[in-house]
Order: structure tokens, then C-alpha cells, then sequence
């Protein structure tokens, strides 16, 4: 399969990452994410705790980032 990422929209984009997870998750079901990730995490929950970030719902995530693209 072959396509164009810089032809695509924000929309066709995030639409295609989340296929893509979809799929890499039901087939690796005993894939264990990198230390890192754990890092990352932890200093976002500490400044969540902090007042210092907020959260927001996967769709609103995506507006946002649609509008930034815009």
C-alpha cells in the first residue's frame, strides 16, 4: 500500500494513526511500551496534580490539533 502523507488532510491523518494503533494493538497484545514512557507520564501527572496542565476528551484533542493545522 502506498500513499501520500503530505496530500493528506489533518482529518485523513488522525483518522490513519488510529487505524494504525487499532490494528498494532490487536495484534501485539504483549507489547510492553518503552521506560520512557513511564517518565513522561509521571511528569504529566505531576503537573496535572499541579494545576499545571488540564485534561480534555480525545475529540476535543482532535479539534484542537485539526485547528492548529488550519
Amino acid at each position: 500500500m502506498e500513499f501520500n502523507i503530505k496530500k493528506m488532510s489533518t482529518e485523513e491523518k488522525m483518522r490513519a494513526m488510529e487505524m494504525l494503533w487499532d490494528d498494532f494493538c490487536a495484534k501485539q497484545p504483549d507489547f510492553n511500551s518503552p521506560d520512557w514512557h513511564e517518565t513522561i507520564l509521571k511528569e504529566r501527572e505531576k503537573q496535572f496534580k499541579e494545576g499545571k496542565d488540564k485534561l480534555i476528551d480525545w475529540e476535543q484533542a482532535k479539534r484542537e490539533i485539526q485547528e492548529l493545522s488550519l
